[in-house]
């Protein structure tokens, strides 16, 4: 399944609205995921140098980026939104079905 620039920008919206004490809270892990597949969608492979040794956030932010390198910009979108939706999925708040019928309804 490939997921249209719509829905994309629909999830994109939605993860970076996420209040931080809300309901839905991404894992470290999955803010690296979503991260590294929103730059391979909108950039595509990694096109700066790995920051210095003392930027833990960076080289991971990069390293992340990185194991992507070669992905599709539309199988990258699909995996975006996907784990957007696995995560609103297993949320029962009002504000995921409501997110869920958002990213739904995107051309």
């Amino acid at each position: 399944m490939s997921v249209s620039e719509a829905k994309f920008d629909k999830a994109v919206k939605i993860v970076q609205g996420l209040p931080k004490d809300g309901p839905v809270k991404p894992t470290q892990d999955d803010q690296l995921y979503f991260y590294k597949y929103y730059k391979q969608a909108t950039i595509g492979d990694i096109n700066t140098p790995r920051p210095g040794l003392l930027d833990f956030v960076g080289k991971a932010k990069w390293d992340a980026w990185k194991s992507v390198e070669g992905t599709s910009k539309e199988e990258s979108r699909t995996k975006y939104v996907e784990r957007l939706l696995e995560i609103l999925r297993a949320a029962t708040d009002e504000d995921s079905k409501k997110y869920i019928a958002e990213i739904e309804a995107a051309a």
